[in-house]
């Protein structure tokens, strides 16, 4: 999702690329060299590939391992499939969708992205394992990294001040660290000095709320560019053991997979979201709406700077299989910006993801998504000027869409879409909007008005930054439900979203962008359960 610089110059720091052909074709021509999470592909035949999403009518194993079946008879090479779903990634060349969209029981075929590669990703020992970690084994890492984090921080914070003024990933602008000062953002939801997992402090939380250490039986997963788990806020907060690379569509479980790739553009955001859901409280750097609460950290951003749909939907099932009571999604999928049922190719992507988002509902997780920041009006026509954003030369061509073209996941059924308002409680005039397509407001921030206005979280290397958008709101959201989670453990998905939207109507101001603006505000504005 994008975000904004509050030095005042625009940074796209969710969804910020540089798109000139050179830069697009280096990162192709490089991509068999990228270690540490984003899978290579290996060298190939020249032929051009595309990945493919196939997927069954019948939506379980049978039903993938026809659709994996029929695939590779096709000529296509099976790369993951999603039994889950009654789904497969496939790479293939020529007419591969056109012949499987005839086969029976074949419901969808679409390519993911439009620019081929030379070769599907290489095999790696271990991928595509979906119970990895399953034994919650990590309970052990996490309680261990609790115990350091304390010495990791001096000497993290230390460096941070040094090296304040430096610019990373694409210009963001890193901020000194703040001492968990009396942030904005906390005190909109009710929680400013007074909110969870405060219970072991001098300080008494709201009536009601839940302590560190019920929180820390409470999973979320955040699903972005990766998480810095060696980052003093968030050492005690991540569990490896439910974390996972998903960057090529597989999940890959290595050790530190789940790490930012710093050579890849806007790697530091999911640090950023990771930090607002639950960034430790001791008294330095941040504290998140939930401190204490496990993170499942879920690296989607691909080696050419992607969100591409069977990453998304790889990190959806893994969170899921993993017991996630929230899934945060602060991005959109690439390569469309808005994907539209009437195109083929699209309909099976809105499908594959629409599929993993219900499944995940299913399985109790509440799905959240940030609205976007485009002001623009998701229940009007629009247009698109930034599609396809994986083209390697060429201007995007604008398209004007009706209101049947959605963004994903943010308009799937049953996800909660989040809205940003500024530090004085209205709508923040980035935010998309629209009546009936989005859930609840939450604070996102000013990008013109510095660290007093815009929300200060976590950066890679032990650093902060002070960043604003509509991926700051839905991280505030997945926070909020943790502690729902918590006081409610029996809950599942339809309830604790329902709670929120109770909660959140209950705390809606007074004025002409409240209750009444439905378009802005959905349901209300965030607001902590009692």
């Amino acid at each position: 999702m994008a975000q904004v610089n509050p030095s005042g110059s625009p940074a796209r720091a969710a969804r910020r690329r540089v798109r000139g052909p050179a830069r697009a074709l280096l990162a192709m021509l490089l991509t068999a060299l990228v270690v540490g999470g984003a899978v290579p592909y290996v060298s190939g035949s020249g032929r051009p590939y595309l990945s493919y999403l196939v997927l069954a009518a019948q939506e379980d194993a049978a039903g993938a391992a026809l659709a994996g079946a029929e695939s590779r008879a096709a000529g296509g090479q099976v790369v993951q499939e999603y039994p889950q779903i009654g789904a497969v990634l496939a790479y293939a060349t020529g007419g591969f969708a056109g012949t499987l969209r005839a086969r029976p029981g074949i419901a969808a075929v679409g390519t993911t992205r439009t620019e081929p590669v030379v070769a599907p990703p290489r095999l790696l020992d271990g991928a595509g394992d979906f119970a990895a970690g399953t034994d919650r084994a990590g309970r052990s890492s996490t309680d261990q990294a609790r115990r350091d984090s304390d010495h990791a921080r001096r000497s993290s914070t230390d460096r941070a001040r040094r090296d304040s003024a430096d610019r990373q990933d694409g210009g963001t602008v890193t901020v000194p660290d703040p001492g968990e000062g009396d942030p904005w953002n906390l005190a909109m939801l009710g929680g400013a000095g007074a909110r969870a997992g405060d219970a072991s402090t001098g300080i008494r939380g709201p009536a009601g709320a839940p302590t560190a250490d019920a929180l820390h039986e409470v999973l979320v997963a955040v699903l972005d560019s990766g998480v810095d788990d060696t980052h003093p806020d968030l050492r005690a907060a991540v569990d490896p053991k439910a974390s996972v690379s998903c960057a090529d569509g597989r999940p890959d479980a290595r050790s530190g997979s789940w790490r930012p790739d710093p050579g890849v553009s806007e790697s530091g955001h999911g640090t950023h979201v990771a930090g607002i859901v639950g960034a430790t409280r001791d008294g330095h750097g941040v504290t998140g709406v939930a401190p204490g609460v496990r993170i499942a950290a879920v690296r989607l951003l691909g080696p050419l700077g992607q969100y591409y749909a069977e990453n998304i939907v790889c990190g959806m099932l893994w969170a899921a299989d993993h017991g996630a009571k929230a899934i945060n999604n602060s991005y959109f999928a690439d390569p469309w910006k808005y994907n539209c049922p009437e195109d083929q190719d699209q309909a099976a992507l809105i499908a594959a993801v629409g599929r993993a988002s219900a499944y995940a509902q299913r399985k109790g997780a509440v799905v959240v998504a940030s609205a976007g920041n485009d002001g623009q009006d998701l229940g009007a026509a629009r247009t698109d000027e930034r599609s396809p954003n994986d083209r390697v030369s060429g201007p995007a061509r604008s398209r004007y869409l009706g209101t049947e073209c959605i963004r994903l996941p943010g308009e799937l059924p049953g996800v909660v879409t989040v809205t940003a308002v500024n530090r004085d409680g209205r709508p923040s005039g980035y935010s998309n909007y629209g009546r009936g397509r989005v859930s609840l407001a939450a604070p996102g921030g000013d990008p013109d008005s510095g660290p007093q206005g815009a929300v200060v979280s976590d950066w890679p290397g032990g650093q902060y930054a002070a960043l604003a958008g509509t991926s700051m709101a839905a991280a505030h959201v997945t926070g909020v439900v943790a502690v729902a989670a918590a006081l409610h453990p029996d809950y599942g998905s339809a309830p604790l979203a329902a709670l929120l939207a109770g909660t959140a109507a209950a705390a809606c101001p007074p004025g002409p962008y409240a209750c009444g603006a439905r378009q802005y505000f959905g349901a209300g504005l965030l607001a902590l359960p009692r």
